[in-house]
Parts: C-alpha cells; sequence; structure tokens
C-alpha cells in the first residue's frame, strides 16, 4: 500500500476532475476537500468519491463550471445559489460574507442551494472556527432512513457538524456525524468488501434488523438512538431543504448513481460570532479541563491530527491516477 503525499493527492484529483469537465477553481476546492478527509481517514469522503464525481461530470449530473451566485435577502442572511454544482466552490463564495455579517451582527446564516453531496459536513464547519466564529452545519442527501417503526424511507443520514474556535486560530471542539447509527458509506464499503454489518446499524425492506449489507441498503438505515436521532435528522431536513430552495431527501436520486438530474441538495450553516459573550473563553477554557481531566477523555475533535503522507490501496490509487488520462 503506497504512501502519497496530500499535495500528490489534491493535484491528481484536480487534474482527473478538470479532465473530466471541471473548472481550475471547483477542481481545485474539490480537491482540497478530497485531501483533508484522507489526512484523518475519514476515506469515505475522500478519494472513494472521486470515480463517481468524474462520472457525474460527463453525464452533466454535476456541473463543473458554473459560477455560483451570492445575495443577501437580509443584513445577515447569506444564500449561495450552487447552480447544481460542487458544494465546495458554492461554499467559498459565501464564507466570507457570511463571516464579515457574522461579525458585524453577532450571527449570521449561510444557505447553499442546488449543491452537489457536501460529503464530510465538518470540514466546511472547521473552516468557520478557523476563522474564530462557531459553525453549525446540516445537511440531507438521499433517502434512506425510515421512521422508528416504519418502512418507508424519508429522510438521508442528514449529518449535523458543530465547530468551535479556540481563540488562537486553532479548533477547541468539532462533531461531525450523521443522525443515523452509521454513515451509508459504511454499508456501501462493507458490500464491496463482502463483510457483514454490526445488528443495530440497519433494518431491511420488512423492517427486521440485519447484519446484510445488500439487505441493508433495500432497507433503511436506524437513527441514532431512536426517535431521538430521528428528531435531529428531521431537524436537518427542515433547515437543510427548508430554509436553502434545495428539495426533500426523498426526491433526491441516489448520490453515486453516474447519471439521472442533479443531487440539487442544501447545505445550512448558522455562523455565531463568540465574542459577543465576554465570559465565552472562560467558560470554554473550564468546560474543555473538566471534559479532559479523566485520562483518556477529551473534547470531541482534540487528538486527531492530519497524517501526511497518508496510505492510500493500490487499486484505488491506480485508479485515481487513470481518471487524469483524457476520457475518450
Amino acid at each position: 500500500m503506497p504512501e502519497v503525499a496530500l499535495k500528490d493527492i489534491a493535484e491528481t484529483v484536480q487534474a482527473a476532475l478538470m479532465g473530466h469537465g471541471a473548472d481550475s477553481f471547483a477542481a481545485a476546492e474539490v480537491a482540497r476537500a478530497v485531501a483533508a478527509a484522507e489526512s484523518v481517514g475519514n476515506k469515505i469522503c475522500g478519494l472513494y468519491y472521486v470515480e463517481s464525481y468524474c462520472q457525474q461530470l460527463m453525464s452533466g449530473r454535476v456541473k463543473g463550471d458554473v459560477t455560483p451566485g451570492v445575495t443577501m435577502s437580509r443584513a445577515a442572511v447569506v444564500h449561495v445559489d450552487a447552480r447544481f454544482g460542487f458544494a465546495q466552490p458554492a461554499f467559498a463564495y459565501g464564507l466570507t460574507v457570511a463571516l464579515d455579517a457574522a461579525r458585524q451582527h453577532g450571527i449570521a446564516t449561510l444557505a447553499v442551494a442546488h449543491a452537489h453531496t457536501c460529503t464530510s459536513l465538518g470540514y466546511f464547519t472547521e473552516q468557520i472556527a478557523r476563522a474564530g466564529l462557531i459553525g453549525l452545519g446540516f445537511t440531507n442527501a438521499s433517502p434512506i432512513v425510515a421512521a422508528p417503526g416504519g418502512k418507508t424511507r424519508v429522510i438521508g443520514t442528514n449529518p449535523i457538524a458543530f465547530s468551535v474556535p479556540d481563540g488562537r486560530g486553532g479548533i477547541a471542539m468539532q462533531f461531525d456525524q450523521s443522525t443515523t447509527t452509521v454513515a451509508l458509506g459504511k454499508i456501501t464499503m462493507a458490500r464491496a468488501a463482502g463483510e457483514s454489518i454490526p445488528e443495530g446499524w440497519a433494518v431491511d425492506a420488512q423492517g427486521s434488523p440485519t447484519t446484510d449489507p445488500e439487505e441493508a441498503l433495500k432497507g433503511s438505515l436506524v437513527s441514532l438512538g431512536g426517535y431521538k436521532g430521528w428528531g435531529f435528522g428531521l431537524m436537518a431536513e427542515i433547515l437543510a431543504a427548508g430554509m436553502t430552495g434545495g428539495v426533500l431527501s426523498q426526491d433526491v436520486k441516489p448520490l453515486k448513481a453516474p447519471e439521472g438530474p442533479p443531487h440539487d441538495l442544501g447545505q445550512y450553516y448558522i455562523v455565531i460570532d463568540p465574542s459577543t459573550s465576554p465570559d465565552f473563553g472562560a467558560r470554554l477554557a473550564a468546560l474543555a479541563q473538566a471534559a479532559s481531566a479523566d485520562e483518556g477523555a477529551r473534547m470531541p475533535g482534540q487528538g486527531k491530527v492530519p497524517s501526511d503522507p497518508v496510505a492510500v490501496e493500490d487499486a484505488l490509487w491506480a485508479r485515481i491516477q487513470a481518471l487524469t488520462e483524457l476520457p475518450g
């Protein structure tokens, strides 16, 4: 298994995306997100998606050469129309505007509409926190979750991410998690590897617990904590679709399908300036100290050190390199 530098991953992914129709800015933003995911071992949101990106660029399911449009309907309400392009460049277009609005008004919202899947939601809220503000993010996805006790898929895994600055340009706390017991990608990766999944991750089409990933993909994933996770998933759905102009999860086709309509997903961020509270820094420090008082205990997101280079499976890296060759 080769060790690949993050710079090489980013450059190779950018070349692959540009070769399949993305412009240089969009390709660079997506490639940066892919490399960041690989650096922390988030394989599901890293190179795993690149072949799909290229296929969907070719089919037109994602637009790689559009310019996102930024508008503000009110002083601290920022809206970005991704125009059926990638989420990463759309977020980049709106980020500075939202940060400025939050610093001026204490809080702002950033809605990204008509976007491709953003994969790692925490990648975006972390950028907010590294700028010194608190970031809370929501998104939705293709339908794979039924209500507890039901069988009909209603919402996606619908992640929620939360990032808090440490006041020194770093991250004091961060979590990024689906509102299901496990992310959908872990089910699809288990199926590809011919492995079973733990009981409690999913139910089959009849609503019975299953350890077969194939049956899980025909059924639905289980909400984290039952009704509690279901409620958080619905909250993410309301914000990600209702407040952005993106579609409901039930209308999103499978995310990795090479062809079909655009994802048309929404991402919704709340940006908060912690300096509006003079007690914020002291309270955060006291909480962090209490949370890490016991050996092995820590605040979420602490202790995660990015790696460079990273190990990449031979077959996967060969496929990514092959994608840099012009199609046809």
